[in-house]
């Protein structure tokens, strides 16, 4: 088996196991707000994310520091006791993907569609609103939608829903255009 195919197949398994614990002692709603919590920690803190990814740090510094932050974010126990767990099993560094894959569980089991828009200019709240009412109604089904301004598109937009995407973006034209230029 591959390194590959083992993480995949770990981070389905304890995903899948925290959302079952958190069904079942009925604190999902908390388990989720706190992996999110969780996930915006790793990407704008370099002394947690070294903390998760470093395979130096010993055992029991892991454990103490996940205890710490627990503490002070008040994490409910059932999340601090996984976090402990993925320590003792040296699964920690795998957490942000399991807490996506989670993420992604809870999404489903409420039966919303994961949608990501991108935008060349920036969109009000207002618009943002409208798009995710007008792709629920297109796809029958709530939608978790997320947003993400990038100038660089230079004009439209990109819209990807599950595995369909639609790239109206000036910047893709222009990379049609140039490999249609190129082929001639």
């Amino acid at each position: 088996m591959t390194n590959n195919s083992f993480s995949v197949s770990s981070v389905n398994s304890y995903s899948q196991a925290l959302y079952e614990l958190g069904l079942e002692n009925k604190v999902l709603d908390q388990i989720e707000k706190q992996s999110l919590s969780v996930i915006n920690l790793i990407s704008k803190s370099n002394d947690f994310k070294k903390l998760i990814e470093d395979p130096t740090i010993k055992l029991k510094n892991q454990s103490e520091a996940i205890n710490q932050i627990s503490e002070k974010f008040q994490f409910n126990e059932l999340l601090k006791n996984f976090f402990n767990f993925l320590v003792h099993k040296r699964r920690l560094f795998f957490i942000e993907k399991i807490l996506k894959d989670f993420l992604v569980i809870c999404s489903n089991m409420r039966g919303e569609i994961l949608a990501k828009v991108t935008t060349a200019k920036k969109l009000e709240d207002i618009e943002i609103s409208k798009i995710k009412n007008d792709l629920a109604k297109n796809f029958g089904s709530d939608i978790k939608l997320t947003y993400k301004y990038n100038p660089d598109l230079i004009g439209g937009l990109i819209i990807q829903v599950g595995s369909v995407m639609i790239d109206t973006s000036i910047k893709n034209k222009l990379q049609e255009l140039e490999k249609k230029m190129i082929e001639a």
